[in-house]
């Protein structure tokens, strides 16, 4: 592989990391953004409060996203592999 190639095997890689990630990641935004106005409102300073809801949407979005992070993650490789065969 050449340089141009690496960097583009590179890029990809990185994009897809942040498409594989950012649905979890916006999920545990939302709920802690949610949490924190609630304990703004409600003047409950607990800081482990918002711990357990991020955990719980993290782990729901994970279990939705599922399907597309491994058909992502397949297409990902079949472009390595047919890169790595015609060499």
């Amino acid at each position: 592989m050449t340089g141009p190639e690496t960097l583009d095997v590179a890029r990809s890689a990185i994009f897809l990391l942040l498409k594989l990630s950012s649905p979890m990641m916006i999920a545990g935004l939302v709920v802690g953004v949610i949490i924190a106005l609630l304990q703004a409102l409600t003047q409950i300073q607990e800081m482990t409060l918002v711990f357990v809801p991020k955990i719980i949407a993290v782990f729901l979005t994970l279990l939705l996203t599922l399907p597309f992070m491994g058909q992502a993650l397949k297409s990902y490789m079949d472009m390595i592999f047919a890169r790595i065969i015609s060499g």
